[in-house]
């Protein structure tokens, strides 16, 4: 704790604090979130489950205030374009700049996906039911979507920050037109395909916004403030009540058009209506974080952030079989869906939580470790051409991108280590060239040899 106070004591003035507050607070409703909307069911063939939503159809417009994975690629754009100006700005490389973000969010990936797979070898070995298995790798895994579209997203940073210096907000405009024609074809045409590049098209235009936040192209004032939230909530609305969209942010199991998976219209209506909130609440914000305390519990959570996000599903699952295996509270029998286990809600949520900062605390580091790598000196007339460490940072994102996409993408039944042995082996090829990349930066920076 002294340490996190030096950090947030020697806070330049000029950095947008806000923005870690709001990064923070993303990925803690997305937790809570996910938390509260799976519900646990425990019978005679084991473990199940059910989305709180589909037992709750009430319950959908809360989505709205709690879908907040806009807000963290908001935040993203802006946190990346800030860091990348900074960097080019001194001279340095946009491919050493993506070799610092891999070092963050490479390295505590592969440590979950090594983990789960180790784990669920060992529990096939001792005879568990392979269906139960492979769907507790599955649960455990979905935070892998998040970090696929956002590692794309990161390696496309450089080139999408060239385009918005020279064209501006014409870029996400663009982007928000890809959406719309991915879902008339949807909605028309009955044809999903098309509908898929909307994973990317729609994180990439709320990622340039935060690029047009961080320039100063989207004044921070109210009057484009509420004009944003007004707007961007009417039109949700109008979509989802009046048009064909669903009502619920989050996907519902069972329900053939979502607006999470792939995003839609709806959602990035609804990402305008965030944008204009947050910016209206800019200033109270950053008066706030001036306070040592809040800035300072600020800072903590920012430094195992990932962590979080990577691992609370994984925790969820633990704890579920703790429950299940020792009685520690009544679950439901299949199919469950009476209302009772609301009443359980929050011994779960503070279960959860217990749990998750245990882990937390001792895997966290690894990602901490990656924080302090990816601000460490360097020396731009040191580092020598770019070029075949330019080509290795693309390669390794590629692959680590490939493999995300398989291991995400792939069945419930994953075989012996509970997740596709291809798709992994493919990451684990990236993240090994990314590691080689980094080091070789390294001992050009020191002038040590390389070991022979």
């Amino acid at each position: 704790m002294h340490g996190l106070r030096e950090l947030a004591e020697g806070t330049p003035p000029e950095r947008e604090r806000y923005i870690d507050l709001l990064r923070a607070l993303a990925i803690v409703i997305v937790v809570l979130g996910h938390w509260t909307v799976i519900v646990v069911t425990g019978g005679a063939d084991g473990l199940d489950g059910f989305s709180a939503l589909e037992a709750l159809p009430w319950g959908r417009p809360i989505t709205w205030p709690l879908q907040v994975m806009p807000v963290f690629f908001l935040v993203g754009g802006f946190a990346n374009a800030a860091s990348l100006t900074s960097r080019t700005r001194g001279g340095g490389e946009a491919g050493d700049w993506l070799l610092d973000r891999s070092a963050r969010l490479v390295p505590p990936t592969t440590v979950l996906m090594v983990t789960l797979a180790a784990a669920a070898l060992v529990a096939r070995l001792a005879g568990v039911d392979p269906v139960q298995v492979g769907r507790a790798v599955w649960l455990a895994s979905l935070p892998l979507w998040f970090l696929l579209v956002y590692l794309v997203v990161v390696f496309l940073t450089p080139l999408m920050h060239r385009l918005h210096r020279r064209v501006g907000l014409v870029v996400p405009l663009v982007l928000v037109g890809l959406v719309a024609a991915g879902d008339v074809v949807r909605l028309v045409f009955d044809a999903s395909a098309p509908q898929l590049g909307n994973y990317l098209f729609a994180w990439l235009a709320v990622h340039q916004i935060g690029f047009a936040w961080q320039d100063g192209t989207l004044p921070v004032r109210p009057r484009v403030a509420v004009p944003l939230l007004v707007g961007g909530a009417a039109v949700a609305v109008l979509l989802t009540v009046a048009g064909p969209y669903p009502v619920s942010m989050v996907d519902v199991p069972g329900t053939s058009f979502r607006n999470l998976s792939p995003p839609t219209l709806a959602l990035l209506a609804l990402a305008t209506a965030q944008l204009g909130l947050v910016l209206l609440l800019r200033d109270a914000g950053s008066r706030w974080l001036r306070r040592l305390d809040p800035w300072t519990a600020v800072i903590a959570v920012n430094s195992v952030i990932l962590t979080v996000l990577l691992w609370h599903m994984s925790v969820f699952v633990l704890v579920a079989g703790a429950v299940y295996a020792f009685g520690l509270f009544p679950l439901p029998e299949p199919p469950g869906r009476t209302g009772a286990w609301l009443l359980w809600k929050l011994p779960w949520l503070v279960l959860l939580l217990l749990a998750l900062a245990a882990l937390v605390a001792v895997v966290g580091r690894i990602e901490q470790r990656g924080a302090v790598s990816s601000h460490s000196p360097w020396t731009p007339r040191a580092l020598g051409r770019p070029g075949p460490r330019a080509r290795a940072t693309s390669v390794g994102y590629a692959a680590c991108v490939l493999g995300l996409l398989g291991l995400a993408a792939g069945p419930v039944e994953r075989g012996a280590l509970g997740l596709p042995a291809a798709a992994l082996a493919v990451f684990l090829f990236g993240a090994a060239v990314l590691r080689a990349a980094r080091d070789e930066r390294g001992r050009r920076q020191t002038g040590t040899p390389k070991a022979s």
